[in-house]
Order: structure tokens, then sequence, then C-alpha cells
């Protein structure tokens, strides 16, 4: 399946249907009034997030979606039939904006969790609806409302807990392999992964979510090597893994570059907790290794902690300080939670805010 995290798909909701002037017209029956149905209301369009999808694939083959308009109103009081909705199905983590494509229109982040794009046009009255003591025998009927028509952006961020950075070949790729069951594609030349990739990690039986996106080169944020825009796919993280390669001439060029790149691209992500790590250590001798430690954390003003994910050198003490991360954000997360609800009930009891002057 191939991976596809934006896409801009067109929504149109159904007409309303006509009402209809229609007349009783039996036998023996002389005056039998109006009876002209009411016209079907037209179909909605909705977003709807589901736990089954990991992609957007299926809008870059249909951008156009249009429901049913509903069916105009007969005589005998009979109403149309309402338009059917249509559903469009999203993974978790997707983003819908405005045709501008910055205006957020709503953030699905859980199964179920669903959106009104457009709505269906109400139908129009028959001429039943307009008699009255004065008129009985109106000749009018309501149109129906028209649809609603726009054109909205699909954006896909990844929902993992730690997120991992860094130029291309510093072994970003190896590592999620080494500590998942993931299989990302892995080679000696840059820009190997082209797609961001998901990996659930075990450590210490505690479990979290690591995200591999491509690798990030010097000028990034303008547009050069693939861009920056996978850096989409680690907002939602709660702590960064920036690997540097050992390997590389200059360590601390390698930790400037990709600072610089994350501070060009906004959204926070350089105000994110980070672990350093020095990868591929087991390709250098001892004294190579102190060198590089010493340089990069000249540069990051901190000391680096060492891995190999061939070797499996420092592996578990890197797994380890990220679900430290980890679990402080998902507690805080959790006494949030327990906090706005004893707040919504002390609200609706008529107490005093038991919270007041908490801080998580």
């Amino acid at each position: 399946m191939k991976f596809l995290d934006q896409a801009k798909v067109y929504v149109q909701s159904g007409a309303g249907g006509n009402g209809t002037v229609s007349f009783r017209r039996e036998k023996y029956i002389e005056f039998g009034g109006p009876d002209g149905g009411d016209g079907g209301r037209g179909g909605d369009v909705w977003a709807e997030c589901v736990h089954s999808l990991n992609t957007l694939i299926d809008y870059r083959y249909q951008q156009h979606f249009k429901a049913r308009r509903g069916e105009s109103g007969a005589g005998r009081d009979r109403s149309g039939k309402a338009g059917d909705d249509v559903v469009l199905k999203l993974p978790v983590g997707t983003q819908i904006f405005e045709e501008d494509n910055e205006t957020l229109i709503a953030d699905l982040t859980e199964p179920g969790q669903r959106v009104l794009l457009t709505k269906g046009g109400n139908g129009g009255w028959g001429n039943a609806r307009f008699k009255s003591s004065t008129n009985q025998a109106p000749r009018r009927a309501n149109e129906g409302q028209p649809a609603e028509e726009r054109w909205v952006w699909l954006r896909l961020k990844l929902i993992a807990d730690a997120g991992l950075v860094g130029l291309p070949n510093a072994g970003k790729s190896t590592f999620l392999a080494a500590t998942t069951a993931a299989k990302p594609k892995i080679a000696d030349y840059p820009f190997t992964t082209l797609n961001p990739g998901l990996g659930v990690v075990t450590v210490d039986e505690a479990a979290f979510v690591l995200a591999d996106i491509p690798g990030l080169i010097e000028g990034a944020h303008e547009g050069l090597g693939l861009g920056d825009r996978f850096l989409g796919h680690v907002e939602r993280t709660n702590v960064l893994l920036h690997l540097v390669d050992a390997t590389q001439d200059d360590v601390a060029d390698a930790y400037r570059t990709i600072c610089s790149e994350l501070t060009a691209y906004g959204n926070k992500l350089d105000e994110k907790p980070e672990i350093l790590a020095l990868s591929k250590v087991d390709s250098l001798t001892p004294e190579m290794r102190e060198e590089k430690a010493a340089e990069l954390a000249a540069a990051a003003g901190r000391k680096p902690m060492l891995l190999s994910s061939a070797s499996g050198e420092g592996v578990t003490d890197v797994l380890r300080a990220i679900n430290a991360y980890v679990a402080e954000t998902r507690r805080m997360q959790v006494e949030e939670a327990e906090a706005e609800e004893a707040r919504e009930q002390a609200e609706l009891e008529g107490r005093p805010d038991p919270t007041e002057g908490w801080q998580p």
C-alpha cells in the first residue's frame, strides 16, 4: 500500500427536493383540497475517523464526493425520499483544513469522531402546507434548499509517542527495525526512507509508538531534498530522538543543521524534549568515540548517549530514556483529565472549583 499524507477533495451535499402542487382528485369528492407533499432532505457529507486506515491513498484516485439530492414530493401528501449521506473514512490523526490549507476545520484523533463538512438542503414544502381558512386552494410550493459545496484539504499527521530525526543515513530506520517489528527499507545511500514509518517499542514491560521520518538536509525548509513536510508526523510526539551519525567528518555541524531545520519549520518542534544520541559507534575506535562525543557535546551543550543499532550497544538505555519522557507525559495527561472531570462535576453541583491553584 502506498503512503499518502495529503490530499485535496471536493465535497458537495445534496440539494433538497422540491415541494409539489397537487389537488385531491377522486370520484364523488368534489372539493378534495391540496395534497402536495414535501420534498425530501438532501444528503450530508461527513468525515469519520476510523481505526482501520493509516494512509489517505484512497483520496488520490477519487477527489469528488457528492451526496444525493432529496426527491421531490408527490400528490396524496407523499413526501420525497431523503438523499443518502456520504461518509469520508479517514485515518486517525487526520486534520481537515479549508481550501486555503491554513484554517483548521477539525482534528480527528480518536476513532468514531465525526464532523459535518457540508449540510444537505431541506426539502421544499408542498402546497398542502399553505392551506388556511382564507386560502383553501393554494397553488404554490417551495423549491428545496440548494446544496453546499467546498474544497477541503486532508492532512495526515501520524500519532506517535516519540519521533526520530536526523540527517539522511543517520541510522533512523535501522534503529526502528532493531527496536520494533517494523521492516523499513534500509540501504547505504541517502534518502532510502521516502515515507514515514511507525513501530511499537516494548521496554521494561512498557510500550510506546515510535515514528521514523525521511532525513532532513540543510535547506529542507526551502524545499531541498524531500523538504520538511514530513516533520508534521512528529508534531504530536512527546519527545524526539536526535540521531547523529558518528562516522561523519563533522558531527557538530550535522547536529546544528537539524536544529536549524526544526526551528525553521516552527510549530514548537524545537521546544520539544530531545534525547541526543551518537549512532553507529561500533564503527569507531575507543579514541574516536571519545573525540566525536566531545565534539557533539560541545555543540549541543550536553553529553550525547552512545548507541549502535547493529550491535545493540546502548539501545536499551536510549529506549528507557525515551520511555521516561513518555510515561511522565501520560501521567500528566491523566491528571489533567481527572482535574477537568472534577471541575465539571463541581460546576454541575454548584460547588467551588476543587482544583483551583492545582498544577499538573
